[in-house]
């Protein structure tokens, strides 16, 4: 699933084409023609995102919401568009440029109210400048759930998916294991104040990068990393392999459902894990 620095740059990105135009919307899969034919001819006042989800405001105050969830993808290009090509749900067209949206877990509009109820379930977003962390502090330090998974619980911390928890966790060297309510108020603040850069960095690059300088292939004389996700991390999908800082060997083990890395040297077990 795509974390929340993907999103965001499909906001800018739309932002970019459709900003301030009357866009033409189609369905051809069919599956949204009731939902296009409302978006069709009316102006993208503005986009933007909140965790995962993708909040496309048009006049008349309604909001195309999507949620790509683990199928969903966009795909963008010139005009003329060509004759769509698989499920595509919604084609927007504009000014010289198109997108069409295929497989979304979500895909529909809302009123002001249900954006409301929308975006109070989720926690806050790193990425937003309305984006407290005191607010999800409060969630994290009265409970025994391990830090690892609430990382990923959208309603406490919206954005971070497996690959920045365990990035953010070891880079802070903090055990994954460790009780919400465990950590310190420093710890919690380095934790949101990195999750700001890396995922910062994630909407300007397109990619996911983690490691440091004195890490970099380049500054270790390494190769550089193979993956389908692209980008430099520390732990993420390494198991069995060497730490780029200690050497010893990176570890995994399934946390609610998903696969955590961590370096069990880098980020020695505390005395408050059960």
């Amino acid at each position: 699933m795509p974390e929340g620095h993907t999103i965001h740059r499909l906001a800018v990105e739309h932002q970019r084409m459709f900003g301030g135009r009357a866009v033409g919307a189609g369905s051809p899969q069919g599956r949204f023609a009731e939902g296009a034919r409302w978006l069709d001819g009316r102006v993208l006042v503005s986009a933007g995102a909140h965790g995962k989800h993708l909040l496309l405001e048009f006049e008349d105050e309604r909001v195309l919401h999507v949620h790509l969830g683990i199928y969903g993808k966009y795909g963008f290009g010139p005009v003329p568009a060509p004759a769509p090509e698989g499920a595509v749900r919604l084609r927007l067209v504009g000014g010289a440029e198109y997108a069409d949206l295929r497989g979304p877990n979500r895909c529909e509009l809302l009123d002001p109210g249900e954006v409301k109820v929308l975006r109070d379930r989720l926690g806050p977003d790193p990425l937003r400048a309305d984006g407290d962390p005191e607010v999800a502090w409060r969630r994290v330090s009265r409970t025994r759930t391990p830090v690892a998974v609430l990382l990923m619980d959208q309603s406490v911390i919206a954005g971070p998916g497996n690959i920045y928890r365990a990035e953010v966790l070891f880079r802070q060297g903090i055990d994954p294991r460790l009780p919400g309510r465990s950590l310190s108020r420093a710890q919690w603040g380095a934790i949101w104040d990195d999750l700001v850069v890396l995922m910062g960095e994630g909407v300007r690059v397109g990619r996911i990068d983690t490691v440091r300088p004195e890490h970099t292939p380049e500054a270790m004389g390494r190769p550089p990393r193979v993956d389908g996700h692209g980008g430099e991390v520390y732990v993420y999908r390494r198991a069995g392999l060497p730490c780029l800082v200690c050497g010893g060997e990176v570890r995994t083990v399934e946390v609610a459902a998903r696969n955590l890395f961590w370096c069990p040297v880098c980020q020695p077990p505390s005395a408050q894990v059960g």
